[in-house]
């Protein structure tokens, strides 16, 4: 099976790019920005036919949450107009689909995991376009389905734990929010579930179904920063602070943990705990 990655320069296309070599059965390829925009629908369907690709893991998105706001019109192509473009294309040649989504989609009031036919409230752009991405996806008549994950992080990228590492050996100190609760989700742990879905492709026949990923646990941002300077051996005291002292252009969820019992139960896969997956990520970025 021939698998295009798109967004393959992010943190969960870079784990994707790592892992690909153990999987004998899916032949990779790799592409991001400039080398091929989704939102470029003529030069998608070209290179998506042209490569004979039966396959796409979507992990092309916006995700700057704040910018968002000032920036629609971008979050809009890039999350809504090329999940379409890549959905129609795939719809022309029976392709497959794995669309990666968001925590973002739900508005953070429940006080229980967020389970997949949950009702959706997005409180931003960001979530907001998410959504409407995804619906092309559960909308579309080919073999597909949604992910959706939180609190992503990767010894590639940008990320929360590059955030702390870098600010813990600089300062005493951090202010970090505690009443924010969700569940931080190693990539490396997600890529290898796309991966073991694709493989055993007779798994992936729906029809735009919709799952939820992130690691096991619950935990607020102050106990992932207490975590990380804890793992990391650093000595930064981390000061827990509520969310209306650190001024955001937009809203985030108070509570997004999800419930991941559809996922496994479906593909038969086991969830490492958030803390298990830190330690790891940490070991790699110190080698």
């Amino acid at each position: 099976m021939k698998v295009l990655i798109t967004g393959s320069n992010g943190q969960l296309g870079s784990e994707i790019k790592e892992l690909s070599s153990q999987y004998n059965k899916l032949e990779c390829i790799f592409k991001d920005l400039p080398e091929l925009d989704i939102c470029d629908a003529e030069s998608l369907n070209s290179f998506i036919i042209g490569q004979d690709i039966d396959a796409v893991i979507n992990c092309a998105a916006y995700t700057a949450v704040d910018k968002a706001e000032e920036n629609f019109e971008i979050a809009n192509r890039v999350n809504v107009t090329g999940v379409s473009n890549i959905v129609e294309v795939l719809e022309k040649i029976n392709g497959k689909l794995i669309h990666i989504s968001t925590d973002y989609v739900f508005d953070g009031n429940s006080s229980e995991p967020y389970k997949e036919l949950d009702k959706v409230n997005p409180i931003g752009v960001y979530g907001e376009t998410k959504r409407t991405g995804e619906l092309f996806v559960i909308g579309s008549n080919i073999d597909s389905i949604v992910i959706r994950t939180s609190w992503l992080y990767s010894s590639f990228g940008n990320n929360f734990l590059k955030t702390m590492l870098g600010l813990g050996s600089e300062k005493d100190s951090l202010n970090v929010i505690c009443d924010q609760i969700g569940s931080p989700t190693y990539a490396k742990d997600l890529a290898k579930t796309c991966l073991d879905i694709l493989s055993r492709s007779e798994q992936l026949s729906e029809k735009g179904k919709v799952y939820h990923y992130s690691n096991e646990g619950a935990a607020s941002w102050y106990d992932f920063a207490i975590s990380i300077m804890e793992f990391s051996l650093i000595n930064c005291k981390v000061n827990p602070i509520q969310t209306e002292d650190y001024p955001a252009l937009v809203k985030r969820p108070k509570y997004s943990v999800l419930n991941k019992t559809k996922i496994k139960e479906d593909f038969k896969i086991e969830i490492p705990y958030w803390k298990d997956s830190l330690k790891k990520c940490i070991v790699k970025l110190e080698k």
